[in-house]
């Protein structure tokens, strides 16, 4: 430990039953399921707040931007029981969905139109040789029409590459969507940290610790002793659950990542794995001033839930209708292959692409929206050091990667967080929160038998 650390009142623990390695939602919601049944947990978390990949921030004027993840994707059952618990407020989503046909055409889809998810659901059934969905697609009897859609939806719900996510991964996905009614999706206007905070006060009550601004530098570990090398000094403890994202595990024992010796095998599962990226930024005006558009009719513009609008960067467009308590916003959205062309850019940058766009799309003078923005929020996961990207796909052949990474290792190192997830939810939060109690009970069941 530094001069500096012991000046800043750090203790080095030596009573510790199980590291946790992460305050993303998985590791808080192990922690929390160990502490309370009476072990002694520390986490601990490279950046100065919880939540990983959960960040909300509070906005002059009122309200929350959604700068990670933003929505509630189903009916979850573990996802809301902590939300009942923490008894915050939800909104469900519902409104039109628009779409620009071409440049000066407005329409409004059919929310009873499922024509280009047929072929995805399709895909629960598949049972031929895994490969890449844009090969599955050039093969298929899908229409040529409904192709460039179908692809940026891929794409742009699972910040995936077209050329690389699997097909078997996509039924799988299908299958976990329908079991939990993922058509549906819900807001918590009050921000999506109050979980990850919540769990984090239920930590303290529980007399466990979270140390913040702490970094990872190395694990050295042989069974049931671990040693965690960090920025505030070595930690010891029998068992430790390792919550890393996935594009922080594929630089584990490489260059600029993490030492962990002995390698784990899951590090080698984890590698077969592929890390999506997004691109997301939030612009706030004064008034909603898309809805001064003259291509569509003003009921259905003034509804706007989400707009698509493939020949932009980026191609998916949110309001935060039907919340009628938020400042008038417009979340912009790329996923996989096109969000490279957002990443780098200031929120200064994206915004004046952005009013330049939105201009052409809604046929509004773009003056009217630069002189109107009042601010631009954004975070580039994918230059995150303790991200590396956005969230997790499987590849064509890894669909069993996240299986074999639930695996512990001498039941002392163990992986959590949503690339393990192994029910089709990668990339949700109610996937992090099953990883979280499923490493929780491995532990508390192997100490149980003993």
């Amino acid at each position: 430990m530094s001069e500096h650390d012991r000046r800043a009142g750090f203790k080095l623990p030596n009573d510790i039953d199980v590291l946790i390695l992460g305050a993303g939602i998985a590791g808080l919601t192990a922690a929390r399921t160990l502490a309370e049944r009476g072990m002694r947990v520390c986490v601990l978390e490279a950046k100065q707040r919880v939540g990983g990949r959960i960040l909300s921030q509070k906005v002059e004027g009122g309200g929350t931007v959604e700068l990670g993840a933003e929505f509630i994707h189903g009916r979850a059952p573990e996802l809301w029981a902590l939300i009942d618990e923490v008894g915050v407020k939800t909104v469900e989503r519902h409104g039109s969905m628009l779409r620009e046909l071409q440049p000066g055409t407005l329409v409004a889809d059919d929310p009873q139109d499922n024509t280009m998810f047929e072929p995805l659901e399709q895909l629960e059934d598949f049972t031929g040789e895994d490969k890449p969905f844009a090969d599955w697609l050039a093969a298929s009897n899908v229409a040529n029409e409904l192709r460039p859609a179908l692809t940026a939806y891929v794409e742009g719900f699972n910040a995936a590459d077209a050329q690389r996510i699997s097909v078997h991964s996509l039924g799988v996905q299908q299958k976990a969507e329908d079991a939990t009614e993922g058509d549906r999706s819900w807001q918590l206007p009050g921000g999506y940290a109050q979980l990850p905070d919540y769990l984090a006060a239920r930590l303290k009550d529980l007399g466990s610790e979270i140390r913040l601004n702490c970094e990872v530098l190395g694990i050295h570990w042989n069974p049931r002793n671990v040693a965690v090398v960090t920025t505030h000094g070595e930690l010891n403890a029998p068992q430790c659950i390792v919550t890393f994202p996935l594009g922080v595990l594929h630089k584990v024992n490489r260059p600029g990542g993490i030492s962990i010796t002995p390698e784990p095998a899951a590090i080698s599962q984890a590698r077969r794995l592929a890390m999506g990226h997004a691109s997301r930024f939030t612009m706030i005006f004064r008034n909603p001033y898309w809805q001064l558009t003259q291509l569509i009719d003003q009921q259905t513009v003034d509804s706007m839930s989400f707009l698509f609008a493939l020949n932009h960067i980026p191609p998916v467009w949110w309001t935060s209708h039907p919340d009628p308590n938020t400042l008038p916003a417009l979340t912009g959205w790329a996923g996989g292959p096109r969000a490279s062309a957002l990443h780098g850019k200031t929120p200064d940058e994206l915004a004046s692409d952005a009013c330049a766009a939105l201009a052409q799309i809604f046929a509004v003078d773009e003056k009217i929206f630069r002189q109107n923005l009042i601010a631009t929020y954004s975070h580039d996961w994918s230059a995150d050091p303790f991200a590396q990207g956005a969230y997790s796909y499987a590849p064509v052949g890894a669909v069993d990667a996240s299986a074999a990474m639930t695996q512990p290792e001498a039941d002392t190192i163990f992986f959590a967080g949503e690339h393990t997830d192994i029910t089709g939810n990668w990339g949700t939060v109610h996937a992090a929160i099953r990883s979280g109690l499923r490493a929780a009970e491995q532990i508390l069941e192997g100490r149980a038998t003993g």
